[in-house]
């Protein structure tokens, strides 16, 4: 008898939640016309141009004909900023290869350093200065 009486009343709820949904769909369907109609007006700003962007819009000039001064001038920026990125670029490229052909000098001159001093102290005669300027003659 109580599964019964569970089972009533479960399907009694969901039949009130169903028709407190449809009510609540028929309320924002309203609502929707007047959020899709302002979507509509949005949507044909987005879809047609302002008079000043028409109007420039068949002004665009030929393939022959001279450019204008605010082309040249934009072509121009470009070129620059082109060519200070070029330079950057090379400078940081030569100062990284100055900076490893130091590091190989270097690098260099410390091993021919200690082999120079390992030879000085192999041949060392004891006396100072040492013996190319105090070889005794035989």
């Amino acid at each position: 008898m109580i599964w019964k009486q569970i089972l009533f009343l479960s399907c009694l709820t969901a039949f009130v939640l169903l028709a407190i949904l449809e009510a609540g769909e028929g309320a924002a369907v309203g609502s929707k016309q007047t959020v899709g109609e302002e979507d509509n007006k949005n949507l044909k700003k987005k879809i047609f141009l302002q008079e000043s962007d028409a109007s420039n819009f068949f002004k665009k000039r030929g393939k022959r004909s001279i450019k204008s001064r605010d082309e040249l001038n934009a072509e121009n920026r470009q070129q620059l900023r082109a060519d200070e990125h070029r330079r950057e670029y090379y400078e940081e490229q030569r100062n990284e290869f100055e900076n490893f052909v130091e590091e190989q000098n270097d690098e260099q001159e410390e091993r021919s350093r200690e082999q120079i001093e390992q030879w000085r102290q192999w041949h060392y005669d004891g006396l100072y200065p040492p013996y190319l300027y105090n070889r005794h003659r035989i």
